[in-house]
């Protein structure tokens, strides 16, 4: 007989598999978490540079010193 899991917010069960690598939740909440948690990222071009992943968004102003006003 084994054992199951249940995700912490439906709480359907899911694979063993994914709570023995620390997943709290199924695949479908921890992709809604996954989706809702990336649509807070920007990436943004630095001048001569590569692009850098931006998550908070005070780190945009005045990213782009060569386009006029710079806070």
């Amino acid at each position: 007989m084994s054992e199951e899991v249940f995700c912490e917010v439906c709480g359907d069960a899911y694979s063993l598999a994914r709570a023995a690598i620390g997943k709290t939740t199924c695949l479908q909440c921890g992709e809604k978490a996954a989706v809702t948690e990336r649509k807070n990222w920007c990436v943004a071009p630095m001048h001569k540079s590569n692009y850098q992943l931006i998550s908070n968004p005070k780190e945009l102003i005045g990213l782009n010193n060569k386009g006029g006003l710079v806070k």
